[in-house]
This record gives structure tokens, C-alpha cells and sequence, in this order.
């Protein structure tokens, strides 16, 4: 009863005084990046939440507070390749066209290096974990190989082999990855992120919901049906790696 009690307490204490804001950094090819601060304590473990396809910086609305209750702050951002999703619109996306800039999938890269860059040397980051949704969770994979000594772990939401950069596949990328990994989605995508789990040489863990689930991060939203089950999984996972 008394640690019931304590975490309650810590919980309400870490509502109470997180902190949202809307900033903007510059991407590694000068576009502008809109993101959503989350704060609680910048002395606390940070998570950058990346978005799916078609969607904005709005995907984790209601995502990013459970996790500042869990004792992170976040940073949600807005990559070149999206538009609009729970009535926010994606600022970088805009940016870019209106830049002539390409919004492929593979385009956000610069996005997800300058906001790694931004969060270790602006908001001085002890540790980050990276988060991504769909395509952006596949880009996690890259992200974590690319960057191991900066990334403590990887949640990867509906991940798969949708593209291919500098003509490596999301697997051989995956097999560089140093870091432990959770990966998740709808049941019927199993096959699609099941290499990719594979290629992971260390501490990987995955969850498929009991019923259909959703793809991407929005199986944590509380209209999903199962979405309990879901932040179970990655509560537990977190509480792994932290």
C-alpha cells in the first residue's frame, strides 16, 4: 500500500509540473523542424517520438503525457514526409514544399539527425530513446546503427522493409543495432517486421496483440481497443532498459 501510495504520488508530482511548448530547431539541410517539448525534468531521461506516415508531431497528444508520468520527457516532432493527424498540422511537411524540398520517406532522415543532435547538445540529454511509427519506426533501425553510442534503446511501432537506404535493407541495419529493441504492431504484420527482429543480434523483445491491433503508435491511444495490453508491454520494456 505505502509504494502504491509513493508512485502515485511521484506520478502526481510529474503531472503537475510538465511542461509543453512548441519550438522550432533547424534540420541537417536547413529546414525548419516544428516540434513539442514535454517536459518534466531536463535532468530526466528524454524519448523522441516520431510520427507515421501521413500523420504530424499530434500522433503522441496523448502518448507523450502518460510517458512524462512514467519519468520521461519527450520531444514529438514533425518530419518532412507527413500532414496532419488529431487536428495538427505538420509544419515541417509545409516547409518542405514550399522549399521545393523531396517528402519522401527517406527524406525525413535529416529531420530524425538534427533532433537526435538537438536533444544530446541543446537540452544536454544524459540518455534517449528513440520511438518511431511505421515508417519512422523503421527508420529507428538506421537511427540505431548509425548513432549507437547516442541511443540507449528503440520502441519500433509497425516497423517493415519499406524502403531501402543507400541500398541497404532495414535488416542489415538492424543487425548493427546495439541497443535492447521492442518492436510491436497489428497482428497481421508480424510478417512484415519479422526479419528485421531477427537481424537484431541482442536484447530484443516484441508483442502482438491478442485481437487485430492497430498499426503504428496509435494502438496506444485510449479509443484503440487493447491498448492497455499495449502500454503494459511497453511500460515493462522501459522499465528493462531504464
Amino acid at each position: 500500500m505505502k509504494s502504491f501510495l509513493l508512485l502515485v504520488f511521484s506520478i502526481s508530482i510529474f503531472t503537475l509540473f510538465a511542461q509543453t511548448e512548441t519550438i522550432t530547431f533547424p534540420s541537417e539541410d536547413g529546414i525548419e523542424i516544428t516540434a513539442d517539448l514535454y517536459k518534466i525534468d531536463l535532468a530526466a531521461p528524454w524519448i523522441i517520438l516520431h510520427h507515421q506516415a501521413g500523420f504530424s508531431r499530434g500522433e503522441y497528444r496523448s502518448i507523450a503525457p502518460k510517458l512524462n508520468q512514467m519519468g520521461f520527457n519527450c520531444i514529438a516532432i514533425d518530419q518532412r514526409s507527413g500532414k496532419e493527424v488529431n487536428g495538427v498540422i505538420n509544419k515541417t511537411y509545409l516547409v518542405a514544399e514550399k522549399q521545393g524540398k523531396e517528402t519522401k520517406y527517406v527524406n525525413a532522415i535529416p529531420d530524425l539527425e538534427a533532433t537526435l543532435n538537438y536533444v544530446k547538445s541543446t537540452l544536454n540529454a544524459s540518455e534517449i530513446i528513440i520511438w518511431g511509427s511505421s515508417y519512422s519506426a523503421a527508420l529507428t533501425f538506421y537511427m540505431g546503427s548509425e548513432y549507437s553510442n547516442d541511443i540507449k534503446a528503440i520502441l519500433a511501432f509497425s516497423p517493415g522493409e519499406y524502403f531501402v537506404i543507400e541500398d541497404e535493407s532495414i535488416s542489415s541495419f538492424a543487425a548493427k543495432v546495439k541497443c535492447p529493441v521492442f518492436i510491436t504492431s497489428a497482428k497481421k504484420e508480424e510478417e512484415y517486421w519479422r526479419p528485421i527482429y531477427d537481424a537484431v543480434p541482442g536484447e530484443k523483445y516484441f508483442y502482438l496483440p491478442v485481437e487485430e491491433g492497430f498499426h503504428g503508435s496509435r494502438a496506444l491511444w485510449s479509443d484503440k481497443v487493447g491498448h492497455e495490453l499495449v502500454w503494459k508491454e511497453v511500460e515493462e520494456f522501459i522499465e528493462k532498459v531504464n
